[in-house]
């Protein structure tokens, strides 16, 4: 059987104020399999950015197992991480982490140049990606110079350009008018139908409902973990994608 993108066992976070303990994340099992969108919710200080910085090697867990597409990640040293991110994990955060002096193209066209692909294909991908978020015009801009929703969805293009095996996502629609709400999510809609997995951290259920499962963190344990409803079975470009995102 394939090994499903993400599992973590037993997962732990413990940060240190002064000498009082502070869990983050208390004993979390989560398992992701290809192709699966799974939206993280929960109220602020739940955890559920530090879960999926762990996941993603940004954060070291306290205590427990990590593991992506069947390899243990949880011990592997920082240069480890660095290779195994670059090859396979694509993450978009709410603050845009754009590389203030470089172009739009060259943000989106490193992380695949990086990974090993030819620069032919790097530039396809790249201009795929500007295309379908509407930034074909703004290629040659520095990021100082674009709106925050036009940053992140330069930021998404990014993230997508090496082709992941998994995409995390922080509250990637937290700074965003509805307008680009709706261009993100359809991205992340369409990339989604083609196979990519994805965890999404999100507070809006409207972004949530577009997951195939919904886990609900609290106090950093998984308190629910199910399906977001009929969401995910709409046709492609049906009326409800409109009316959920309107405000």
């Amino acid at each position: 059987m394939t090994s499903p993108v993400v599992d973590t066992v037993n997962l732990v976070k413990i940060y240190q104020d002064g000498e009082v303990p502070v869990p983050a994340v208390r004993g979390v099992d989560l398992r992701v399999e290809a192709g699966e969108f799974v939206a993280v919710m929960g109220p602020s200080g739940s955890g559920k950015s530090t879960l999926i910085h762990m996941i993603g090697g940004l954060e070291a867990r306290t205590s427990g197992e990590i593991w992506l597409d069947g390899q243990r990640t949880d011990m592997l040293k920082e240069s480890a991480w660095a290779l195994l991110r670059r090859k396979k994990i694509g993450f978009v955060f709410q603050f845009f982490n754009l590389v203030a002096n470089m172009t739009v193209a060259d943000n989106v066209e490193l992380p695949a140049l990086l990974a090993g692909v030819s620069a032919k294909e790097a530039r396809r991908r790249r201009e795929h990606l500007l295309g379908e978020l509407g930034l074909t015009a703004r290629a040659d801009a520095a990021p100082a110079q674009l709106a925050g929703g036009e940053q992140q969805r330069v930021a998404l293009a990014r993230a997508l350009a090496n082709k992941p095996s998994l995409l995390l996502a922080d509250e990637p629609t937290g700074n965003l008018d509805s307008r680009n709400t709706r261009d993100v999510l359809r991205l992340l809609g369409e990339v989604h139908r083609e196979g990519q997995a994805i965890v999404l951290v999100t507070h809006d259920a409207r972004v949530a409902s577009l997951a195939d499962r919904v886990v609900s963190l609290l106090d950093g344990q998984i308190v629910d973990d199910g399906g977001a409803g009929l969401a995910r079975r709409r046709p492609r470009g049906g009326p409800g994608d409109v009316i959920e995102l309107r405000g």
